[in-house]
């Protein structure tokens, strides 16, 4: 079987990784911007072109053979790549552009979830112009506020944090008025956390649950970023949440892709990503995303015990039910290795040298390859994942890895550390009174 996937950072890495591992002996091609040595060196042959243009993507496509393609970033999904690689006769993991909305409208999947009853939304509305918008803020009084078009996870504000008081909110609210609608919504109060899953259409395959890390600095400080680390537990729940407490997110996500399809025509395929706050009042709806969340997918995907082409194939054919997807009950710690400076002002084109890494599993992202060194590009650019039966000892393992990485690179250190952790335990028990 040929095998496309698409997209160059540390999520396709880590699927491309998936593939590789299966027993179909699938041959693997690319499409990346930039050459990610982790994916190229698993591929037959790798085209290296803007992943949005998707003419050029199916062309190669057909060249190559492919029988089913593995989207990884937004950016081509936006674009409606799954649509014309399904038009094509190629299997798509990765929903069609008018599903696919949940992500890249942010304004339309709140109407959506209201306008469909799904459980976990706050309240919210959505502005085009100043009108109403300071009286809004004002009386929600602890807001967050989103851009409702794409913005690689950094354009979220929420007051408290980035934004000391309601005057705050509504000058930036105002200054993502230009060019795109704002969402302003309740700032919901508890612990995040990620739960994602493979979907056919109709049927979902849940993988463990992850824990991502925002902030650039240790403690939770600094800018917010696309993801400095996250870890996963051994019983794919995480160590502040009640077994009782996944069951309703999991519903949240049923209902979503049964009224997707309604409300559409067009069944969801690809993957499902709920990003979900645990609140006093259970499980909500921060955002939905259509692809795997990246560093999320690298503490999943290692842990598939499922042959991955198997997955895939049954994610594009609509037969996820006759499949039992699997996962290793072990526990991960993921990290990432970014440019120092990021997300600010980060340092570009300086050469990133992997030393011995130990047990550790190692993931490109942003980085390219000329003349068999590799360079950072200013955004994230390796990551590395321990995995082991309890978090404490899968953080060590990563640890020990970035210790052993070179390069002009950050790293948060406490992501995993039981410190951490139990911070989020304390807070979690607070919330729940």
């Amino acid at each position: 079987m040929n095998v496309l996937i698409v997209g160059g950072g540390g999520r396709e890495n880590a699927i491309a990784d998936a593939v590789a591992r299966s027993e179909r002996k699938p041959t693997i091609f690319s499409v990346m911007a930039k050459k990610n040595p982790g994916i190229a060196g698993l591929c037959e042959d790798v085209l290296l072109v803007k992943e949005t243009e998707v003419e050029k993507v199916v062309e190669y496509a057909i060249s190559k053979n492919i029988e089913v393609a593995f989207i990884g970033p937004e950016a081509p999904l936006a674009a409606g790549l799954a649509d014309a690689l399904e038009d094509a006769g190629i299997g798509a993991v990765g929903p069609r552009k008018d599903v696919a909305r949940i992500e890249f409208d942010k304004a339309w999947a709140r109407n959506f979830m209201k306008d469909n009853n799904i459980d976990g939304c706050p309240a919210f509305k959505v502005f085009s112009s100043e009108e109403g918008l300071e009286d809004y803020i004002e009386e929600l009084g602890n807001v967050a506020i989103k851009p409702a078009g794409l913005t690689g996870g950094k354009g979220v504000k929420v007051m408290g944090d980035q934004l000391p008081d309601t005057k705050a909110a509504f000058e930036y609210s105002r200054s993502l008025l230009d060019g795109d609608n704002v969402v302003v919504e309740e700032n919901l109060i508890g612990e995040e956390f990620t739960l994602q899953a493979f979907v056919d259409g109709k049927n979902l395959a849940f993988t463990p649950c992850v824990q991502d890390h925002k902030r650039a600095f240790e403690n939770d400080l600094g800018p917010n970023t696309g993801g400095m680390g996250s870890y996963s537990s051994s019983d794919e729940l995480l160590p502040f949440m009640n077994v009782d407490d996944i069951e309703p997110a999991r519903e949240i996500m049923k209902a979503t892709v049964k009224a997707l399809h309604e409300a559409t025509g067009t069944p969801f395929k690809g993957i499902l990503y709920g990003q979900f706050i645990l609140t006093k009042d259970g499980a909500k709806v921060i955002e939905f995303n259509a692809r795997f969340g990246d560093p999320e997918a690298m503490n999943v995907l290692p842990l598939l015990d499922t042959d991955m082409v198997d997955v895939m194939s049954a994610v594009a054919n609509g037969t996820l039910d006759e499949l039992d997807v699997k996962f290793a009950h072990k526990a991960t710690v993921c990290k990432y290795a970014v440019p120092a400076g990021y997300p600010d002002e980060p340092t570009k084109d300086k050469e990133v040298i992997v030393g011995d890494i130990g047990d550790a599993l190692l993931f490109y992202s942003s980085v390219y390859e000329k003349d068999g060194k590799v360079y950072t590009t200013g955004s994230r650019a390796v990551a590395v994942v321990g995995i082991e039966n309890t978090i404490d000892e899968a953080e060590k393992i990563a640890q020990n890895a970035l210790e052993n990485i070179i390069g002009d690179l950050h790293f948060r250190s406490d992501i995993g550390k039981p410190e951490l952790i139990q911070r989020r335990i304390d807070h979690m028990e607070e919330i729940r009174g």
